[in-house]
């Protein structure tokens, strides 16, 4: 019989979940491997862009918030562990109105976030559109628009998130494979087995968290519960109004669209007067794969985000992309997330922190994890997230 590395738990994928949930695991004294195809952070999967929206109350739904809240509080950690700026408070405003499309396919987006700050003592303050204008100038809000201005929102910067949490798992003792791809992965009495084009390796407790490429793993019974779809990054000029959209003058944002104008996220300045301002929409029509998903953006496409989103919206940025770029979200029936073994199986987890509103969560999602593996629970209500809840099944 070939004796193959075996170890407590087995990480596949290593972006914003795999690699907080290695982190972990190693702190807490498991013997951990992670394994990812690429050398993370990289840019062909979900995490990465620069920056990422975090928020506290989450108009997603009310049971998210406990992951945000924690979220705060481990990167915060992670930042003195490790020396690196990881968040940035910006402040956030939401805008929203009588018509609101929803944002993240959700509807009541604003009333939910309004809710959960109340109902969590999250710092906030509701705005009219007068208030608006004076305060924010530089959002060309209409007469039927309504804000919430949430204190503590801000900036992730996920590539340093995601390079502070694999350094400080290798740290506690994780072993850490890159470039090194899982072809299979099987269950037997002493535990699960994982073939990779390099090796094979056991352990007692499997996780996958491989993002835009679960459908292809998870098998045919799950398989059509996640869909994958493209979405771009805008980086527009504002290099002649740059003082107005620095960090520092300018918070981060989601606007709920209304009319012909679909929804849009956006950023501070942070990379100075040349670096532009990131903003973005949704988009939910094209499935895509991994494989097959047109990573460059074409300029009809700049176009129209500009004429459609920046030009009603934004007075004062310019229409010159600077820069964009193409990730991928996994999205469910209900846009939430899964984190659960797979069915049938006390070994294998499932960990999907998907649907376009994952990295603010992720730092939690990763500690979830290695509670669930280690100890088969978790002290975060994680039931809404089961594999098997209602909007999931009638898929």
């Amino acid at each position: 019989m070939v004796e193959h590395e075996r170890y407590d738990v087995i990480v596949v994928g290593m972006g914003a979940a795999g690699s907080s949930a290695v982190y972990q695991l190693a702190r807490r004294g498991s013997k951990v491997l992670g394994i990812d195809q690429y050398e993370p952070p990289h840019t062909l999967g979900s995490t990465h862009g620069e920056t990422r929206i975090t928020r506290q109350a989450i108009g997603e739904g009310d049971h998210y918030t406990p992951l945000s809240l924690r979220s705060y509080e481990i990167f915060r950690e992670m930042e003195a562990l490790t020396g690196e700026h990881l968040l940035d408070v910006t402040g956030g405003l939401m805008i929203s109105s009588p018509g609101a499309t929803g944002v993240n396919a959700v509807a009541n987006f604003f009333e939910t976030t309004l809710a959960a700050a109340k109902k969590h003592s999250i710092p906030h303050e509701v705005l009219s559109v007068d208030q608006m204008r004076r305060r924010f100038p530089q959002f060309r809000v209409q007469d039927n628009e309504i804000g919430y201005y949430e204190v503590e929102s801000g900036i992730l910067k996920p590539e340093a998130c995601v390079r502070a949490a694999l350094g400080l798992a290798e740290k506690s003792g994780a072993v850490l494979k890159v470039n090194e791809k899982m072809s299979t992965f099987s269950e037997d009495a002493s535990g699960v087995i994982i073939e990779t084009d390099k090796g094979t390796y056991c352990a007692d407790k499997l996780v996958l968290t491989v993002g835009p490429w679960l459908p292809q793993i998870v098998g045919a019974e799950l398989q059509g519960r996640f869909k994958v779809f493209r979405q771009v990054l805008f980086w527009f000029d504002i290099s002649e109004n740059y003082d107005r959209f620095k960090l520092g003058n300018f918070p981060i944002f989601i606007w709920d669209g209304q009319g012909n104008r679909d929804s849009i996220y956006g950023f501070p300045a942070v990379d100075g007067e040349q670096g532009g301002i990131k903003i973005a929409s949704e988009e939910y029509i094209t499935q895509v794969t991994p494989e097959n998903v047109e990573r460059s953006v074409s300029q009809e496409e700049i176009d129209r985000m500009y004429e459609k989103q920046i030009v009603p919206c934004f007075p004062g940025v310019g229409r010159e992309c600077v820069k964009s770029a193409v990730c991928m979200y996994t999205m469910t029936p209900d846009s939430g997330f899964v984190i659960d073994f797979m069915p049938g199986s006390s070994r294998t987890i499932v960990c999907s922190p998907c649907s376009g509103h994952g990295f603010k969560h992720s730092a939690a999602v990763g500690e979830c994890v290695a509670e669930l593996a280690i100890d088969g629970k978790t002290r975060l209500n994680i039931e809404p997230l089961r594999i098997d809840r209602r909007a999931l099944v009638k898929a």
